[in-house]
């Protein structure tokens, strides 16, 4: 592969996952509670926004955002990003987490005790 061809995919987004970020299972709020609590202290994992949606619709009550899938986790809800922070920092989970958008992921990133 061609030097620009290297550049242009190093900056594509969405084209490949960072060698430190491991994906997580978001099936349900167990699977990702689960996942978090696998990741090693300072270690990244992530999952998809969508993925962040689906758990926020599963059994019709909102688990972490109040609002429609198109505005979860957006810049106005801040219910959802509330929600989601709490969750990451439970202390089983000890997490701090970053939405994504342009990339359609939330990292989670397992912190020290």
């Amino acid at each position: 592969m061609g030097i620009w061809k290297t550049i242009k995919a190093a900056f594509a987004p969405g084209t490949s996952t960072p060698p430190d970020a491991r994906r997580l299972s978001a099936v349900d709020e167990l699977a990702l509670s689960a996942s978090l609590r696998a990741l090693p202290v300072g270690e990244r994992g992530w999952i998809t926004l969508s993925e962040a949606r689906a758990l926020t619709l599963s059994e019709a009550r909102a688990l972490f955002s109040p609002m429609d899938d198109q505005y979860a986790f957006g810049e106005m809800d801040e219910i959802g990003r509330a929600n989601l922070a709490a969750f990451a920092a439970q202390s089983e989970h000890l997490c701090d987490f970053d939405l994504m958008p342009v990339e359609g992921r939330v990292y989670f990133t397992r912190k020290a005790i």
